[in-house]
């Protein structure tokens, strides 16, 4: 069956829909309503004012109720028809995004037509409907609890012409959750991945976080951050944004875009994440605000605060706001966690005399998958997080706006970790020839999943981290309506994003010659030990290591837009853009050993050893960093010659852009059609540098190479949004998209990773095309009143040149890199996993997205203030992956087939609670190593809690619960064995807070 790609689908598309939009009728319906509306009470008239023009109007009930309107009749513009009901109520209209808020007071001049619906400072939302001739937006959005919270988003996501949803604060320091992850996750097709006790990074329709392209007040952003645990990758370079970097309290809105449009950057293939921080025109006058929550988490001791404030002044055309967040958290992680599984081999001395005949054939003959270091885990984050916004806003008339938004953040992580292995030199960490002797063994399958054992060294771990990421942000949006016909917008931006870690001092502790035992089988596996784990006398020193890593990046963007009215029904859209965006890194690294499997370890006084003072599964020794680093006299102030091989590579892209767009908003018959065609042009010019291990006459070494490469497309784009029934809207889209390649896919270097079982070799491509998919989506929404909606909607993306790993496993020689940077013991027949990126055959994603909102205003008191938010997905997709040659089908990295969540409030002017949960079902991370296929994360169901009261309308009180049942966190290998990797758990969190606004 032959396949249609790129520009053809989209060309039948546009074809298609001409015809309709050349049979539209005459402008003067699309500026132009019939009204009908009677004098009386303002409220069924309001209902009756949404019923004619499909546009939603917020109240509070206690402001409506009692007040009486004079009606309206005859045929107006939409603003004209609601100024006419308002005539004489004491009310005015407010709005902002798209949002109509009535507020005390009069209409005090008449408005003036204006030509885009989004203030200049949040021009990113690029799809938003466009308002209709005659209407105006002013400055405001005034949302007052959760449930109208959801009701103007709503608003917003009715408004859209392509897909979209959003999630409003009710105020500053009053953002749905305390995490922007965590409160994304509560979107269709949103999943989210957890590090440290919250929200990292999110998976948006399957595809993960490299997918998603998150912009800040308008500004694609970038930053980078570490995890703790190597399993999660560590220090990592990654274009998906780390939404754990800014704390939640700073930003109104969040707009997820999952349809694209040609006057959207290119990139994202999953969509857009819009962050918008607050600005002063969204309030009137002078705005201050005090928020101040204490922290708590189960699995340490103590609170910690989160504290915000806010200070806005307007003044004639003119305003500024500085708000700042703070907050102190401390988590403790903790659990078990196996570094891998291996096909293992045991020598014949190493098989006990208790073990029968048959299991003894299978240890010899190397098919038999064993768990690699077992090892009691603990990962204890002291972690600090500030953010500073400021923002300017010059709005001197209708016609020019020009608006600056500042923003710096900080989060600086101080870790503890802890761990004991059995990672000694007479270890359980690939074959097993020295001293160990197995005298019990549990075999399911190919997997040996309990053992006890003699002659195993044991191995604590005890580092120090410090590391922080430094980011700031300045942007500038101007909006000039030149003529009553064109506007031209503009926005400069500079970014920059530094991680340092300038700390990371690791002390390895050996236990000789102990009995050993495990069990794989029960969810959180079972260590047993021969000896006392507490007693110093039993430990030394085997090896030190110390790390630095620094990752910088720089982006800088400009853009300009015109948008010419052509007719009241049709306007042109042109616009050209210019992207500089550079990433850099490096990581220095030295191993100084202290013994080898036939010497003693380096004996230290007792005093610098103690037991874990942090949570655990199980007591035991580790060392005294600093003390140890001391009297041991260990360099800790790396320099370039301890560079870690590949780690420094150098990624600079420079992209320049143009677009064309007809949008559209008209009638066909009663229905109003909305839509937008065009078509974008993108070219990137990248240069990779950074070193490659070259072998010369025998001799390895690092060489300096840089790698220019470049890519150029052309990507259509059409949505449509049809209004069958002013309760009833259809929408369509379809879209070619590009998606640059990972940093480290790109890198011109090679990184190795030691371990004592084998590790890995990863080089990179910069040859790599970009991911290019031809996408399409329809839906359907209805909108019984605005206390609720339903919608379903279907997605297909075709991924045609996916990128993919390829992943063998050969001898150590065979990648090039020096022995020399082998462990003691390892020599050049170490078998190394050895990947690399490539171009493979394409992927496809499909799925179904559900949701549903609605307030109980059905039932009697007090049940009338319940309502729920709730939405399912499910989505399928693969891709192929190569393992020693061999092709193999596995599912998309970062894709739940199933994913869920629900919220059920209740809500009064006073009074607020609501509980949440959010279920995603196990996926994959990667393509796996050591001859297992895939490695991934295992089923997850969050649950969550916030009840509100005010006592005023000016203080408020919030209580909130975060992870209140403890999920833990699993992470599996092979997708057909289901081989236990981790199982953590982060601790439940509560805060208490309070907030007063003035």
């Amino acid at each position: 069956m032959k396949r249609f790609h790129g520009a053809s689908a989209l060309s039948m598309a546009l074809a298609l829909v001409a015809p309709t939009v050349a049979q539209a009728q005459p402008s003067e319906q699309a500026a132009t309503r019939s009204f009908a509306i009677p004098a009386g009470a303002l409220a069924p008239a309001l209902s009756a004012y949404s019923s004619t023009t499909g546009l939603q109007v917020i109240a509070a009930p206690a402001l409506v109720n009692g007040r009486r309107t004079q009606g309206v009749s005859g045929r107006h513009t939409a603003r004209d028809a609601l100024g006419m009901l308002l005539r004489g109520t004491g009310l005015r209209l407010v709005s902002s995004n798209g949002v109509m808020v009535l507020r005390a007071g009069e209409e005090k001049a008449a408005p003036k037509r204006i030509a885009a619906a989004a203030p200049v400072a949040q021009a990113a939302p690029v799809q938003a409907e466009a308002v209709p001739a005659g209407e105006e937006l002013g400055g405001d959005i005034v949302v007052t609890g959760y449930r109208e919270s959801l009701v103007a988003a709503q608003d917003l996501k009715r408004r859209a012409v392509g897909t979209e949803d959003n999630i409003l604060a009710s105020d500053i320091a009053a953002f749905p959750d305390l995490n922007l992850a965590e409160a994304l996750q509560r979107v269709p097709g949103v999943a989210i991945t957890r590090d440290t006790g919250e929200g990292r990074q999110i998976a948006l329709r399957g595809l993960g976080a490299d997918f998603t392209r998150t912009q800040l007040n308008g500004m694609e952003v970038l930053g980078n951050t570490a995890s703790g645990m190597d399993n999660r990758g560590n220090v990592s370079r990654t274009r998906g944004f780390d939404f754990s970097l800014f704390a939640s309290e700073l930003f109104n809105r969040v707009t997820i875009q999952k349809s694209y449009a040609a006057n959207q950057d290119e990139g994202g293939i999953a969509g857009t994440v819009g962050l918008f921080t607050a600005k002063p025109f969204d309030y009137d006058g002078q705005k201050i605000v005090l928020s101040a929550k204490a922290q708590h988490n189960t699995n340490t001791e103590g609170v910690t605060p989160r504290l915000v404030g806010l200070f806005s002044q307007r003044q004639g055309d003119f305003g500024a706001l500085v708000s700042v967040a703070y907050s102190k958290i401390r988590n403790n992680e903790y659990g078990y966690r196996n570094w891998n599984w291996g096909k293992v081999t045991y020598g014949a001395n190493n098989i006990g005399p208790e073990i029968d005949a048959d299991t003894r054939a299978l240890l010899r003959g190397g098919t038999i998958f064993a768990p690699q270091a077992q090892s009691p885990s603990t990962w204890y984050t002291d972690r600090e997080r500030i953010g500073v916004t400021a923002a300017l806003q010059y709005h001197p008339g209708d016609r020019f706006k020009l608006d600056v938004d500042l923003l710096y953040g900080r989060l600086a992580d101080d870790r503890d970790d802890w761990a004991i292995a059995t990672g000694g030199y007479n270890a359980l960490t690939g074959n097993v020839s020295g001293t160990q002797v197995i005298r019990s063994a549990t075999i399911q399958g190919n997997s040996l999943v309990a053992a006890t054992y003699t002659g195993v060294d044991q191995r604590t771990e005890h580092h120090h981290v410090i590391n922080s990421t430094d980011f700031y942000q300045a942007v500038a949006n101007a909006s000039w309506e030149a003529t009553d016909r064109l506007t031209i917008t503009g926005l400069a931006g500079y970014q920059k994003s530094k991680f340092v870690q300038p700390t990371f001092d690791k002390i390895f502790l050996q236990a000789r010659n102990t009995g050993f035992g495990y069990d794989m089988r029960p969810d959180m596996p079972v260590n047993s030990y021969g000896f006392d784990l507490t007693n110093p006398a039993n430990w030394n020193v085997q090896r030190l290591v110390t790390q630095e890593n620094a990752i910088d990046s720089d982006y800088t963007n400009g853009q300009l837009t015109a948008a010419y009215e052509l007719t009241p029904i049709l306007k042109l859209e042109l616009g050209g853009e210019y992207k500089r965006f550079t990433n850099s890194g490096y990581q220095y690294l030295t191993n100084i050993f202290y013994g080898t499997a036939a010497t003693s370890d380096r004996a230290v006084p007792d005093a610098m050893k103690y037991v874990i003072n942090r949570d655990s599964l199980i007591p035991y020794i580790g060392g005294d960093v600093d003390a140890i680093y001391a009297l041991l006299g260990n360099n800790r102030n790396l320099t370039r010659a301890n560079l870690t091989a590949g780690s420094d590579f150098r990624i600079v892209e420079k992209t320049w852009a143009g677009f064309a767009q007809f949008d559209l908003d008209t009638y066909l018959g009663s229905m109003r059609l909305r839509g937008n065609a065009g078509v974008r042009y993108y070219h990137t010019d990248l240069t990779s540098s950074g070193s490659l291990a070259t072998a010369t006459n025998g001799v390895t070494t690092l060489e300096p190479v840089t790698v220019v490469n470049k890519s150029d497309d052309w990507l259509p784009a059409l949505n449509v949004a049809l209004d069958i029934r002013p309760d009833l809207i259809a929408r369509v889209s379809a879209s070619r998209n590009v998606n640059r390649p990972g940093l480290p896919q790109l890198a011109a270097a090679g990184t190795l990773t030691v371990a004592p079982f084998g590790g890995t070799v990863s080089v990179g491509n910069p040859y790599l095309q970009p991911y290019r998919a031809t996408m399409a989506e329809a839906g359907l929404e209805y909108y019984p009143s605005r206390h609720g909606f339903v919608s379903a909607g279907f997605f297909w993306k075709d991924i045609e040149s996916n990128i993919t790993s390829e992943t063998s496993q050969v001898p150590y020689s065979a990648t090039g890199f020096p022995v020399s940077l082998l462990l003691p013991g390892q020599d050049g027949t170490t078998p190394y996993n050895y990947t690399r990126p490539i171009n493979g055959e394409g992927a496809s994603i499909r799925g179904i997205e559900l949701a549903a909102q609605h307030d109980f205003t059905f039932l009697p008191e007090p049940f009338n203030h319940f309502g729920v938010n709730a939405n399912g997905t499910w989505i399928d997709g693969d891709q192929n992956a190569v393992f020693n040659g061999v092709s193999q089908r596995i599912a998309l990295y970062d894709l739940s087939k199933w994913a869920a969540n629900a919220t059920l409030y209740f809500e009064t002017e006073r009074f607020g609670a609501r509980v949440s949960t959010a279920y995603r079902s196990r996926y994959l991370t990667g393509a796996g190593g050591n001859a297992n296929i895939g490695t991934g994360i295992r089923p997850t169901n969050n649950v969550d809690f916030q009840i509100r009261y005010s006592a005023t309308p000016n203080l408020r009180f919030v209580v909130e619960g975060i992870n209140v049942t403890n999920q833990a966190i699993e992470q599996f290998t092979d997708i057909d064995a289901d081989r236990i990797l981790v199982n953590t758990n982060s601790g439940r969190i509560f805060t208490f807070g309070v907030t007063a606004s003035f």
